[in-house]
């Protein structure tokens, strides 16, 4: 296991050099790239089971022993993250594969890609925040290569927002190691949970907070989230895809690693996470209600969805928790999924701007399919997983007595069912309308080239399976849980 540990970091660094030694041969970086992300998925799956059967799994480079090596850990969080996460940058990479314009013009694409799906592996796998840091870094660079492709002065322009919001973020995130390392001499996040225990309450509380905002920034939480839905639909759909999917659940993720293991119970600004999380998911879905656009209207909802992330984060018990994590894996396949169909409406009909287009259903029936079924479980329809995982949190917030929170999320549902109805009756019903034609054959018949529809369909699979198995599933993420609250073994693991 200390042989596959790092492999979902190492293997997509060594595949991007090659893909980039690769770059006038278009089909061999295609090559490279979807069986490094399928090994990847391979290997995720692997660390899984392990860690399911026989606990915490750690890896030390160079020798050194932790806290003063780099570690690599996995946990059951980390596992079930990094299952989520593979298939769903492989899935991506193939839709780019068959859209038009994305990877077919830019040489760079392939290797940039793999940087940034070796971030996201780092990120899940680091067991110390510098590397935290170190993994944001790779993610943001990666991303505003992505982000620009294709050269538009929007791009441009939204892209110096994402870059300067994630810069502050990033420094933000630097000084608050730095603190961290002054005032108990590490950076070890194992060894940090011991030691910080040590410092007055008021420091402690302090930390706290500051974790929060920082990695809140990455989350897109409120107020911190306005950078998101002007820059994300300006990219590419591939690109927006995986960024809606995966890049802000990394920040929900290193919220749940620190609030657990750093933060004492008592230190925790339960109050003030709740608040945030209320706010979130209103300013979201409101947010999306007022748009005209399917890109924008969904860039927005990954805000909205992100508060009922930490409306269960904040509750802070095993349900909470569980049902937390149990929306984050939702999540982050019912995003990319949608996102996936809004980029193939647009190849389809040549806009996605709802006052433009219109019958694509009864045009092209699998296009519709596609569109519906994820967006109906992002409404938390039943039965489909969005309703499992809502009905996770809504059931945590009633045990903990947290009846505002929960209020606020129920009537965020509704408003949610209506955004998703109006990009139906926008786009999908009424007379058929589109702004051009594609220019394929497959195109013209099914609304899409096979890699677009193959790969899109591939992810509602997903999102069905996430469905069908939803006991064991949650079972899974109920265990993760009672780990992230009794970080003892985490801490034996990693500090032997």
């Amino acid at each position: 296991m200390r042989v596959l540990l790092p492999l979902p970091v190492v293997l997509p660094l060594l595949a991007a050099g090659l893909s980039m030694a690769a770059a006038r041969r278009r089909w061999l970086q295609r090559a490279i790239g979807i069986v490094t992300l399928s090994i990847t998925t391979a290997v995720s799956i692997a660390i899984l089971v392990h860690v399911d059967q026989h606990g915490v799994a750690t890896a030390v480079m160079g020798g050194w022993d932790a806290p003063v090596g780099i570690s690599v850990v996995a946990d059951r969080l980390t596992g079930l993250m990094l299952v989520v996460a593979s298939p769903v940058l492989l899935a991506v990479l193939v839709f780019a594969t068959g859209q038009p314009g994305t990877e077919r013009e830019q040489p760079a694409f392939h290797p940039v890609y793999l940087v940034l799906a070796a971030g996201i592996g780092l990120s899940f796998l680091t067991g110390d925040l510098f590397n935290m840091f170190v993994a944001f870094e790779m993610m943001l660079t990666a991303s505003y290569v992505l982000m620009t492709i294709g050269g538009r002065a929007d791009q441009v322009r939204t892209g110096m927002t994402y870059v300067v919001i994630s810069l502050i973020a990033s420094t933000l995130l630097v000084a608050m190691i730095g603190l961290l390392y002054a005032a108990t001499g590490t950076v070890n996040m194992a060894d940090l949970a011991v030691r910080m225990s040590h410092l007055p309450e008021g420091v402690r509380v302090a930390f706290a907070l500051l974790m929060f905002i920082v990695f809140g920034i990455k989350a897109a939480i409120f107020p911190l989230f306005f950078w998101l839905p002007d820059s994300y639909p300006s990219a590419p759909t591939a690109v927006t895809a995986v960024f809606a999917g995966l890049l802000t659940k990394v920040g929900v993720y290193c919220i749940i690693r620190t609030q657990t293991l750093l933060v004492a119970p008592a230190d925790r600004p339960v109050g003030f996470m709740l608040a945030i999380a209320a706010l979130t998911m209103v300013v979201g879905v409101l947010g999306a209600i007022a748009q005209n656009d399917i890109k924008r209207i969904l860039s927005f909802h990954i805000v909205s969805q992100i508060g009922y992330m930490i409306l269960g984060i904040a509750l802070f018990t095993v349900a909470g928790l569980a049902a937390a994590i149990l929306y984050l894996l939702n999540q982050i396949v019912l995003k990319s999924t949608l996102l996936l169909g809004a980029g193939v409406v647009d190849h389809a009909a040549g806009s996605s701007r709802l006052a433009e287009v219109g019958g694509l259903a009864r045009r092209f029936p699998l296009v519709g399919w596609l569109f519906l079924l994820p967006a109906l479980s992002l409404a938390g329809v039943p039965p489909f997983s969005g309703f499992v995982a809502k009905l996770s949190i809504i059931s945590a917030g009633f045990g903990t007595g947290s009846w505002v929170a929960v209020g606020v999320a129920l009537g965020v549902s509704v408003l949610t069912l209506y955004s998703m109805t109006k990009i139906w009756g926008g786009a999908f019903w009424g007379e058929i309308e589109v702004v051009s034609e594609p220019a394929d054959a497959m195109s013209l018949r099914h609304g899409g080239t096979v890699p677009m529809l193959a790969s899109t369909g591939a992810l509602v699979l997903g999102s069905l399976a996430l469905a069908v198995f939803a006991g064991p599933l949650f079972g899974l993420c109920d265990r993760a849980a009672v780990d992230l609250l009794d970080p003892s073994a985490y801490i034996q693991a990693v500090l032997g």
